[in-house]
């Protein structure tokens, strides 16, 4: 390992890189998950480009050298599909969100110690990797970049998975998605499901605490429901996390950003969210398991929950999952009236399996808590 230490720069500088490296971050998220709806969308392609270029002109002018043949040759990659000499696939879109959660963390290990490793081997693995995807090897393409994310992710062993489960009838290891849009899905529910990652985009802006809960609950809960072996459909699954806490938009700002315990009153006034959430989905048939799972989210399996009362047998599995995602979500993530309470990873999952008798499905805990060891084990 090489340790980078940076020229002394001024600390607004240093934010305000990070600040437009998680922008460009998000932007190219969103248009990553478009291009897996309209891959040959030039615009779009256009669009991936700019940021990946724009990212390394920031780290060119404050010299951070580690990280720029990197991004310079997956800028060329990108050169070469917006140029149409290249195929998009969604290894390309693991390359590139792999790469910039390489560059996100590495910059903010610069701003937190001042300094930052980086394996240069690795990068120059990485680069002889990227270089060797060119317009004339096009049936070599899916091969080549998934060496390439192997090296950015061992974990994401693909190929490795595939052969395996081939030749001795064995399931994939189940991995955590780069995005909590489902990859097999039809266009038509794709398009659904965007829409409403959207809308909760936009409820998440009315709380400082909510940015990202979205995507990181469909993400986490699509795994844990791939650890179970996908007895829960997940389309619907994707749909129920995006839409379970819209209701929490109606809710007063007063009451959203309240610090103290809430009243009797307002706290049945925020258990109407669950009603509010689910009559989003009342008239669209394709998504009626979706709506079961948000109505149900809160329920307890000793009867205790809300907003019905119901037992363990009568709460379907998707709601169940989700009520241990979305309380895990919630000990790990700033809230208005615990913003100062935040546990650890390994800790939420410790708390979620004392809490689990009467409130949790032991079935989902055991599976959750499989799902969690691998994760943490690999560092998530």
């Amino acid at each position: 390992m090489l340790t980078f230490t940076p020229d002394e720069l001024e600390e607004d500088i240093l934010a305000d890189l990070m600040e437009e490296i998680n922008e460009l971050y998000e932007s190219s998220e969103q248009t990553l998950i478009e291009l897996e709806l309209r891959p040959a969308d030039n615009e779009l392609q256009r669009a991936l480009f700019r940021s990946i270029h724009t990212i390394k002109g920031d780290l060119g002018l404050v010299n951070f050298s580690p990280m720029i043949p990197l991004l310079q040759h997956v800028e060329d990659l990108l050169d070469f599909l917006r140029k149409g000499q290249v195929d998009y696939t969604s290894t390309m879109s693991d390359l590139v969100l792999l790469t910039m959660d390489r560059v996100k963390a590495f910059v903010e290990e610069v701003m937190q110690r001042g300094k930052a490793e980086y394996d240069n081997t690795l990068h120059e693995q990485l680069v002889l990797a990227i270089s060797r995807v060119s317009p004339e090897n096009s049936t070599e393409h899916e091969r080549l970049l998934t060496d390439a994310v192997l090296l950015l992710n061992p974990a994401l062993d693909v190929a490795k998975n595939d052969s395996t489960a081939a030749n001795a009838g064995q399931a994939k290891a189940p991995v955590l998605a780069s995005t909590g849009i489902p990859k097999d899905i039809s266009s038509e529910k794709k398009q659904d499901v965007l829409f409403f990652r959207e809308l909760m985009q936009t409820v998440e802006r009315r709380s400082n605490f909510w940015s990202g809960k979205g995507d990181r609950i469909a993400k986490l809960a699509m795994y844990i429901n791939d650890v179970a072996d996908n007895i829960i459909d997940e389309d619907q699954l994707a749909v129920a996390s995006y839409v379970h806490d819209f209701g929490m938009a109606f809710m007063p700002m007063k009451l959203l950003t309240k610090g103290d315990t809430l009243s009797e009153n307002e706290f049945n006034l925020m258990r109407s969210h669950v009603y509010k959430s689910a009559r989003l989905l009342e008239h669209l048939d394709e998504w009626d398991l979706a709506r079961k799972i948000v109505m149900q989210h809160h329920e307890r399996t000793d009867g205790s929950g809300y907003p019905l009362g119901l037992k363990e047998d009568d709460i379907c599995e998707g709601a169940k999952l989700l009520a241990i995602i979305d309380t895990y979500d919630a000990l790990t993530h700033a809230r208005a009236h615990s913003e100062d309470k935040i546990m650890s990873k390994k800790d939420a999952v410790i708390h979620i399996n004392k809490q689990a008798k009467g409130q949790f499905s032991m079935k989902w805990v055991r599976l959750f808590n499989q799902g969690m060891t691998g994760l943490l084990t690999k560092g998530h």
